[in-house]
């Protein structure tokens, strides 16, 4: 073995090792002695809690609506919008031959004890009775422009008068967005990762850093997950957020009280996880921390982070894409979508949106990065190797969000994830990694 600085790293080639790149593992400074009875109770109990927790969890989401009807619907939605402005040369990608018929045929489709009042009305709208009398909008409604619309057209009016253009313009626009960008991120993607397999072929892929981290034991991660992130948080933040939270909350109206919900419930979750981090950190002796610190963040240089998550961000896309799509394929939509992508959808306010966001792209990636791969994966990989930590650290990520719909997907981005933190060695552009996987969503929801 050599040393580099004040950190021992072993030089023989590890087991955990991916493909032909090789890992070293920083193991701890010290033979540490063995950890007291009550710790190891604590962490047995706290881990048979967290199982139930989380299969519960999982079960219950299956309860839980799929997103993807709704974000269908809006697509069509704005599909008929869009339509008249779409360009001639754009119309075979963007729109079908007949938009307004592939509207009509989605609401139909949809079970009418799930229809909101507004989709009722379009059906009205779409598909009106003989001389039955054209609905009036109410206030909620008055605005819609596709409402605004199609009750034109029910009044007799024809197609061309009761088009508004510049509303047709920014459907248009949205629309284009809304199929090229992830399109381009997929071919973009793929190209990256041939690249990289190119590469690894060729034998000419650079060693990935020594990976460094925390000083901790697989026992400490039961302690900080499954204590900390699991049953101190589904029992604390439901007693310590509810009268938070209706302090707060009182005299808002919707959405705005539930995106503000859902801000003071992520902070109080997020606390138990840092607070016993941060006590296992401070525990931990000061001459055996690796340059960079234990959670290895080396903010600097800031360009060349945000140039790995790019990258990291644009070749997990194709595999967390086609995850879904395989998913989809073999056991049908399984539901149990994240309620917070509903929220978005059927936000209309510029506060609550805000909120969202900000939970969204900023609490959560940092959260997080540092619980899973600031302080877990270098653990797990320390234990199991590099592979097995890769793998374990990407599965606990995907249990985390508790949503059955959303398992794989989320699992095959957390791997993404924690091979961008082994192989950049800094905690960094996974934040920003994260956080722009969830702005770039966050943005496409808008966008319906």
């Amino acid at each position: 073995m050599r040393r580099r600085g004040a950190v021992i790293v072993w030089g023989k080639p590890n087991r955990g090792t991916i493909g032909v790149n090789r890992v070293d593992v920083v193991p701890p400074s010290s033979v540490q002695s063995p950890p007291p009875f009550w710790k190891i109770l604590l962490a047995v109990v706290s881990f048979a809690l967290a199982v139930l927790i989380w299969v519960s969890g999982l079960i219950s989401s299956l309860t839980r609506p799929s997103v993807a009807p709704t974000l269908s619907l809006q697509q069509q939605e704005l599909t008929f919008l869009a339509e008249p402005s779409v360009p001639t040369q754009l119309r075979q990608i963007l729109v079908s031959d007949d938009p307004r018929g592939v509207l009509l045929e989605a609401l139909q489709d949809s079970p009418s004890a799930q229809r909101t009042s507004r989709q009722e009305l379009l059906l009205v709208l779409l598909e009106p009775e003989p001389n039955a009398e054209v609905p009036v909008l109410d206030d909620a409604n008055r605005n819609d422009p596709l409402l605004n619309r199609l009750r034109c057209e029910a009044l007799g009016g024809s197609q061309l008068a009761c088009l508004d253009p510049a509303v047709a313009d920014a459907a248009a626009a949205r629309l284009t967005i809304s199929v090229f960008l992830p399109l381009i991120s997929v071919l973009a993607g793929s190209g990256l990762l041939l690249l990289r397999l190119w590469i690894l072929f060729r034998g000419e892929q650079k060693p990935w850093p020594a990976l460094q981290g925390p000083a901790l034991s697989v026992l400490d991660m039961v302690l900080l997950v499954a204590g900390g992130f699991v049953v101190i948080s589904a029992a604390g933040v439901p007693l310590v957020a509810a009268p938070i939270v209706q302090a707060l909350t009182q005299g808002l109206g919707s959405p705005r009280r539930e995106a503000l919900d859902v801000v003071i419930n992520y902070s109080v979750m997020a606390l138990p996880s840092l607070l016993i981090l941060w006590r296992q950190l401070s525990a931990l002796r000061v001459e055996s921390c690796p340059r960079g610190g234990w959670l290895q963040w080396r903010l600097q240089p800031p360009f060349s982070a945000l140039m790995r998550a790019l990258g990291g961000w644009l070749m997990v896309t194709p595999v967390v894409m086609l995850t879904g799509w395989l998913l989809v394929q073999l056991v049908g939509d399984p539901g149990g979508s994240n309620p917070l992508l509903e929220l978005v959808l059927n936000s209309r306010d510029g506060i609550a949106l805000a909120l969202l966001a900000f939970t969204a792209v900023v609490l959560a990636p940092l959260f997080e990065e540092v619980i899973f791969r600031g302080a877990l994966l270098p653990v797990l990989a320390k234990r199991f190797g590099v592979t097995w930590g890769i793998v374990l650290s990407g599965l606990l990520f995907g249990l985390a969000h508790i949503s059955i719909g959303e398992l794989a997907p989320l699992t095959v981005l957390g791997v993404g994830l924690a091979m961008l933190r082994i192989s950049s060695g800094r905690l960094l552009p996974c934040v920003l990694m994260h956080a722009l996987w969830n702005g770039i969503t966050f943005i496409n929801l808008l966008l319906l």
